[in-house]
């Protein structure tokens, strides 16, 4: 049986031909290249390398994993949050609001680490592919930090957002689930690119 290798993710494809998409990352048939039968081993495309100091250090961040690390932060901080929020809403309590907070401004903070280091990965090991994949990651992305801003901007203007006497808290907690799915999404579709499965 012959193998196929994408040459956007480096899925590996046992079959007579190449998909019609990559079950990965969606690339079409065009992009998969026919293995010699002695090629076994599943290899990521490389990140190309260049001469310039910055290149450089943005290849490094590529070669140590930048950017899987650094979405570690809002895809564990984010799921704390929104629980947080649901507890306020259901029991009226303040605090767990006033925790849910906090915890979205550390996300904040790390966003732009997560966004600038997917898309420098996305440029120097994907070669800026345009699949449904990546195009999905990056508007989830986006999604995430713009509803983070959005409900930490509306949290420091109504404190009580959370409380039973407030008209919006419905749209509030709804506003949160949004931002969890963005980032459930992203976290899963990077987990697709890691793992190959």
């Amino acid at each position: 049986m012959k193998k196929w290798k994408c040459l956007v993710c480096g899925y590996i494809h046992d079959g007579d031909e190449p998909p019609e998409k990559c079950p990965v990352c969606g690339a079409d048939k065009s992009k998969f290249v026919e293995l010699p039968p002695e090629e076994k081993k599943i290899k990521a495309p490389e990140p190309k390398t260049s001469s310039t100091a910055s290149d450089k250090a943005l290849d490094l961040m590529v070669k140590h994993h930048v950017h899987p690390i650094s979405v570690h932060i809002p895809n564990g901080v984010v799921p704390i949050s929104v629980i947080f929020v649901i507890l306020a809403v259901m029991f009226n309590f303040l605090g767990l609001a006033q925790a849910a907070f906090y915890n979205l401004i550390f996300v904040l903070l790390a966003m732009p680490m997560a966004l600038f280091s997917g898309y420098n990965e996305w440029q120097r090991k994907y070669e800026g592919n345009k699949t449904g994949l990546f195009t999905t990651k990056i508007i989830c992305g986006f999604v995430v930090t713009l509803t983070a801003v959005m409900i930490v901007v509306w949290h420091m203007i109504d404190p009580e957002v959370t409380t039973s006497t407030s008209s919006n808290r419905g749209l509030f907690l709804l506003l949160n689930l949004i931002m969890l799915a963005a980032t459930g999404i992203a976290g899963h579709l990077g987990g697709k690119l890691v793992f190959k499965d």
